[in-house]
């Protein structure tokens, strides 16, 4: 009896690790195999370990998720894709992006989120701040934004902008013997805008577009009516075109420009820097009521000698100024790296990447999923 009992505790835990195996196996194939067929949708959660010039060292959760209007492969690809992390300096943030498309294209609603807690860094304003730092500002801040779009016609859209954002609990605390001059909303502001903005987007999947273009531009009004602590204007143009030279190489172009007009504090400013145009740069190392940008991507999507691994090179110029009439290419400045490519889901044709990026001021890297741009 005892070695019955002994043979069917063997043959029970034998059991009970082939269903565990099964478990993690069919886990490893959804997640890296991505074995799930294309038209349906698709969800992954993992946690990450980053470094940024904006939080240093970082620890968070990443998840995406993705699908079809009605698991239809012909329309475009809808994403949300969110990002939680938590700092060693006891800094915190969630950011949530989205990019969501009805069926047939119809509806385009594309908007982000940032929650976050951490110190900004303070260079003051202009083009020509100090190399360091002159303050440091704790602060909470809020920003959403949101785009409500109706086709009209082929693959431009029309529709309202909307724009919340605001910062609490601010203490700018001086890095300098200097005296400085603190800036407007110094003391913490809420603003809220409202505007009109049109879109042309043939892009097919928006976290690796391998031909097409996409253009947006329009205008949001900030004001004492609807509850802004400030009463601004911002006008913004963002084109992007991607040419394929091969089947899985993509030139990829980007211009920016921001100008802003009005009693506009100093967190509502043009911001240079971050994770998307002008990598390794600090977001807001540079800052003014204008910004004007532009850079360049050459993308190996994957290396014709790997399915599932790849590359990426870039540079980048822009600079800032105080009006559109008084930028200077004297001033601008110039950032460039490269990163590698991992194709996660590959139904889907979307990759997470790595990227290094090169200033006068040091490096910068970044680990997101999908493209910069």
């Amino acid at each position: 009896m005892r070695y019955c009992l002994i043979l069917l505790f063997s043959l029970f835990t034998l059991q009970s690790q082939a269903q565990v195996w099964d478990v993690t196996k069919r886990v490893f194939n959804s997640v890296f195999n991505d074995t799930v067929s294309s038209e349906r949708p698709k969800f992954i959660a993992y946690p990450t370990l980053a470094y940024s010039p904006e939080t240093r060292w970082e620890f968070g959760v990443s998840a995406l998720y993705v699908y079809y209007a009605k698991q239809d492969t012909s329309n475009r690809l809808s994403e949300i894709n969110a990002f939680s992390f938590l700092t060693l300096e006891s800094q915190y943030g969630l950011w949530i992006d989205h990019a969501l498309y009805s069926d047939q294209s119809k509806w385009f609603f594309l908007g982000r989120l940032r929650f976050q807690q951490f110190p900004l860094l303070y260079y003051g304003i202009g083009p020509d701040t100090p190399e360091e730092e002159i303050a440091r500002v704790d602060a909470g801040s809020i920003a959403l934004r949101e785009r409500v779009l109706r086709n009209i016609g082929g693959d431009l859209y029309l529709g309202t902008w909307f724009d919340y954002q605001r910062l609490s609990s601010v203490e700018f605390n001086t890095l300098t013997n200097e005296p400085i001059d603190f800036p407007r909303g110094s003391n913490g502001s809420t603003n809220f805008g409202i505007g009109l903005g049109l879109v042309y987007d043939n892009r097919h999947n928006v976290l690796n577009v391998r031909e097409g273009f996409f253009g947006e531009t329009g205008f949001l009004h900030y004001d004492n009516a609807w509850g802004s602590d400030f009463p601004f204007t911002q006008f913004f143009l963002d084109a992007r075109y991607f040419y394929p030279t091969t089947r899985s190489q993509v030139l990829s172009a980007q211009i920016v420009a921001n100008s802003t007009w009005g009693e506009v504090p100093f967190n509502q400013l043009s911001l240079m820097g971050g994770e998307s145009m002008m990598r390794g740069y600090y977001l807001g190392r540079y800052r003014d009521k204008t910004l004007l940008a532009t850079q360049l991507e050459y993308r190996f999507l994957p290396f014709p000698f790997s399915k599932r691994w790849g590359a990426a090179a870039f540079v980048s110029t822009g600079g800032v100024s105080p009006s559109p009439r008084e930028i200077d290419l004297g001033d601008w400045v110039v950032a460039g790296g490269a990163g590698v490519r991992f194709l996660i889901f590959p139904s889907k044709d979307i990759f997470t990447r790595l990227d290094v990026a090169f200033t006068e001021e040091g490096p910068g890297v970044y680990f997101f999923i999908g493209e910069a741009f």
